[in-house]
């Protein structure tokens, strides 16, 4: 079995498996007693934070331990929205954020706050200068992450950082998904992260506050982890959390070239031997281990099971399943296909000989899901140069493989009129018309569901 989804959770770095059973013999005391077990446990924890704090570039003062990475991106926003106040209540994101900080600005917003969430181009990038126009004298915070999880494309945090930074506005940077692979540059104000995402034992997230940074804790708070994280300290995560951060650090140079040599790998053979396939993010701006790619006439869903049969682990950026019906946020804001969407994001060691399988396999594999799914004939009526697709009840990626059998039908400059009631067809039928030439018109009010127009170019 090949596990190809280090960016959910990458697998447990040895040096982690070390650190966390010997901080399980050393480490069970409560680190704010005076004993000498206390002491014992209160000196692995200043160890921890100290290596912490030098991978992330900051002092150990300014890093607390959290119970995950979402805990700490939460408390990052809450506490630096408190704090600045009486600034205003205006909150800026990109479009493409974690949903951790989406959630955030959804809450906020709820609360009376106002939250300008800016856009990215096709490649998942945003502008530092959408991010200028965007603050306000209201702005108390504004969040970037360094580099997106589902696409893998790299944001400009330090460009965007120095223009908060002259609006005298924090920025809070999500490094989960980098933070493995080096320090976030820029003079950023707040930053969280994620212990699972570098080989980490899960429940251990990190949150910094530049000392300067106006902060208010949100919730009931205690003395510990600098009132910001309450709780009891999760010691023998905390230990491991830090040697396998370091682990991964002494590593990543080395390991960069070799996995994006990989991923270049996918990058060109998905696009050649796959029909009808989008690879997605930035080309060079990316991390080193993900590649994102989305299939044509392909229920995600089913092929990940495809592949899982085939002894492949990997996920999909999409949300567009029979469970969620959705498509996923980032791929809907970079304006790309979301059906049948692949990640695959590929862990420390992985063998060159898993990646050639892989390639080996795939091309059967989305064969196969197109073959199973059968395109049912679409209903059809033909009304002069215009020709309705009833794809009503049709999930994805149904309503745009009837669109693609029936676009031969119409005379060049006529319409498909697509009746569909699946959201995916908002994002996937204008994508199409992209990736075939063909051209998107719009969308229309109908009796049920949403009409959407295409028209043939060539």
């Amino acid at each position: 079995m090949s596990y190809f989804d280090a960016a959910s959770a990458a697998p447990l770095h040895p040096v982690a498996r070390q650190a966390l059973q010997a901080s399980l013999d050393e480490g069970w005391a409560d680190p704010s007693r005076l004993y000498r077990e206390g002491r014992r446990a209160r000196l692995l924890l200043d160890a921890a934070r100290e290596a912490a704090a030098e991978a992330v570039g900051c002092r150990p003062d300014e890093l607390v331990f959290t119970s995950s990475g979402t805990r700490a991106v939460h408390s990052g926003i809450s506490g630096a929205l408190a704090g600045r106040r009486r600034v205003g209540r205006h909150l800026i994101v990109s479009a493409v954020e974690h949903s951790s900080v989406l959630h955030s600005a959804d809450a906020h917003e709820a609360d009376g706050g106002t939250v300008t969430q800016v856009a990215v181009d096709r490649m998942g990038v945003v502008a530092p200068q959408a991010y200028g126009a965007a603050l306000r004298p209201d702005t108390a915070l504004a969040c970037l992450q360094s580099a997106n999880h589902e696409v893998g494309t790299e944001q400009p945090v330090a460009a965007v950082a120095e223009l908060c930074r002259e609006a005298g506005v924090p920025l809070l940077v999500d490094a989960a998904q980098s933070l493995g692979w080096g320090p976030v540059e820029g003079d950023w104000s707040l930053l969280a992260a994620s212990a699972h995402k570098w080989g980490g034992p899960s429940g251990v997230g990190l949150l910094v506050v530049r000392k300067g940074v106006r902060f208010a804790a949100q919730g009931p708070v205690d003395e510990r982890e600098s009132g910001r994280a309450a709780g009891f300290e999760n010691l023998p995560g905390i230990v491991a959390a830090a040697a396998s951060l370091r682990a991964v650090r002494a590593e990543a140079a080395q390991e960069a070239v070799r996995l994006r040599e990989l991923t270049e790998r996918i990058r060109a053979r998905v696009a050649e031997s796959v029909p009808d396939v989008e690879v997605v993010g930035d080309p060079v701006r990316r991390l080193p281990g993900i590649v994102t790619f989305s299939c044509l006439y392909v229920d995600g869903e089913t092929l990940l099971h495809e592949l899982d049969r085939a002894g492949f682990s990997v996920s999909s950026g999409s949300s567009c399943t029979s469970s969620t019906l959705t498509p996923s946020h980032v791929l809907r804001a970079m304006g790309v296909l979301s059906e049948g969407n692949v990640r695959v994001s590929l862990p420390f060691g992985t063998p060159a000989e898993d990646v050639d399988r892989f390639l080996e396999v795939l091309p059967g594999a989305v064969a196969a899901v197109r073959e199973k799914l059968g395109a049912p004939a679409p209903a059809t009526t033909v009304r002069e140069d215009v020709l309705v697709v009833d794809a009503l009840g049709k999930r994805c990626p149904i309503p745009v493989i009837e669109l693609a059998k029936v676009i031969g039908d119409v005379p060049i400059g006529g319409t498909v009129r697509v009746l569909s009631d699946d959201e995916a067809a908002r994002l996937d039928i204008p994508a199409w018309c992209e990736m075939r030439g063909q051209e998107y018109v719009g969308e229309q009010p109908a009796d049920h569901g949403t009409a959407y127009l295409v028209r043939r170019v060539s």
